[in-house]
């Protein structure tokens, strides 16, 4: 595969619950010891590793990433074939670059380098 999902995101405004469902539900390892409350979840076989955590604005989403080699180029790419930048390329501190497009249905999708 060229560009694999390379990492899912599950948040909302409450993330200590939210963790605890998913925990719960399909018997994840959640770690959310740091300074954000943020969940690393740990990939079991075959799985694609992710993250479960609080949102700034208390709004909820669940995306998936892309990875990619050249965020912005692909960002450049994906407006050529229809799609928008939902927010321009942001380095994590201590992480990946990341960045969000809108799809032409209306779908936010996150890219990323460097997971």
């Amino acid at each position: 595969m060229a560009n694999p999902v390379a990492w899912f995101e599950i948040a909302g405004p409450d993330a200590g619950p939210l963790q605890t469902f998913y925990a719960q539900a399909f018997d994840w390892q959640i770690d959310a010891d740091n300074d954000m409350n943020y969940g690393m979840v740990t990939a079991g076989e075959g799985g694609i590793p992710g993250g479960v955590g609080p949102t700034p604005d208390g709004s909820a989403h669940a995306t998936f990433y892309v990875s990619v080699d050249d965020v912005q180029a692909a960002l450049d790419r994906i407006g050529k074939l229809g799609g928008q930048t939902a927010m321009p390329p942001m380095d994590v501190p201590n992480g990946p670059t990341i960045a969000f497009f809108i799809d032409p249905a209306g779908n936010t999708v996150g890219l990323m380098k460097g997971m």
